[in-house]
């Protein structure tokens, strides 16, 4: 696979229209004039492919036996990278139920096992941690974190190592000092629409 600079994979997620602009509230909560959009990057399996393969070699020598990441954004992810890293390694998501992040679908992570936490964009991290909590939880063994963008500048520190194929600071605004707010700019939720969880739920 062809190596690919920080600027060419900005440069090709832009092309893709997966850099939008506008007024967003993010799945975090937080507000941003910001939004990448990685499904429309997803759009195109040989691009895919190559970012995967890029991540993937990060976590080369860290036997990994299961690659979790939470639907839907990194579904495609995990399922690329545990093609990447092994014949015998799993890829599952996490969902979330009533609000909560959950396993469910009968995927399991048991014990001693070495897990990889993959995310299309990490912005505050706290679907990461949340994912991070579960695998703990059944007596895994968290061995990294891997992110194809992290939109915090490089603040996020998640005690594991943490792979990142680029890494770009954007603006982020509480709700209640979000400037865009104020000026009366409707938010726009990014949060994965009412259709895709009703698939995922059945």
């Amino acid at each position: 696979m062809i190596s690919l600079s920080k600027k060419e994979i900005l440069k090709k997620f832009q092309k893709a229209g997966a850099i939008q602009k506008g007024h967003f509230e993010l799945t975090s909560g937080v507000h941003s004039n910001t939004y990448i959009q990685c499904a429309q990057v997803m759009q195109y399996p040989e691009f895919m492919d190559n970012l995967c393969s890029e991540l993937g070699k990060k976590f080369r020598g860290d036997d990994v036996d299961v690659i979790v990441g939470p639907a839907v954004g990194a579904i495609i992810i995990g399922h690329v990278m545990a093609r990447i890293l092994g014949p015998w390694v799993k890829a599952i998501f996490t969902e979330r139920e009533n609000g909560i992040m959950t396993l469910r679908r009968s995927f399991k992570i048991n014990k001693g096992e070495k897990v990889l936490v993959v995310e299309d964009v990490t912005t505050t991290g706290s679907s990461v941690r949340e994912i991070i909590d579960i695998v703990k939880e059944r007596q895994g063994k968290v061995v990294g974190v891997g992110a194809l963008i992290d939109r915090s500048g490089g603040k996020i520190d998640f005690g594991v190592k943490y792979e990142r194929l680029a890494t770009v600071e954007m603006k982020t605004y509480n709700p209640e000092n979000c400037p865009l707010c104020k000026r009366g700019i409707t938010a726009m939720s990014t949060k994965e629409s009412r259709s895709l969880e009703r698939i995922l739920e059945s």
